[in-house]
């Protein structure tokens, strides 16, 4: 579909789910390739997340990894590795991994936990860039409308 000088009139008869499917993969290839120069994935990053009890976790309890892929099934991608996620992060020394195969964050886990969400607010700040923030709302509104019309659920 191209989008060279596409008038108001045009956009309004675009499908909505071709270009939520676009943004949807500019934004995510976006952050993992800003992740991924900063020496980490963001699959690696929500298994630090789901097993933190300052974070995602309501008691830093270890989880099994087919745990973990309950826990972020809503966003994991079908490409997400998280037992060869989880591997690195054992050697790195993030997490441990118990005789039940539970993972549990270490505290040097949980240090990088926190340094690496240092950086959410800078690939946040270049994914808003020239938006401000009532057409940013306005938008999030539109697509929650559209997701009710189509019987989904928004929380």
């Amino acid at each position: 579909m191209s989008t060279q000088q596409i008038s108001d009139t045009e956009l309004a008869g675009q499908p909505a789910a071709y270009w939520t499917g676009v943004a949807y993969e500019a934004l995510i290839a976006f952050t993992r390739a800003r992740q991924a120069e900063k020496g980490y994935t963001q699959p690696q990053f929500w298994l630090l997340r789901n097993l933190s009890k300052n974070d995602i976790s309501p008691d830093g309890a270890g989880m099994t990894v087919p745990e973990l892929r309950v826990a972020m099934a809503s966003y994991l991608r079908a490409e997400d590795d998280l037992t060869a996620e989880a591997a690195v992060l054992v050697e790195r020394g993030w997490l441990t991994q118990d005789a039940d195969q539970r993972l549990w964050l270490t505290e040097e886990g949980e240090r990088a936990r926190v340094d690496l969400a240092r950086n959410a607010p800078a690939i946040r700040a270049a994914i808003h860039a020239g938006i401000d923030d009532a057409d940013y709302v306005t938008a999030l509104k539109v697509l929650r409308q559209l997701i009710r019309n189509t019987g989904g659920t928004v929380d």
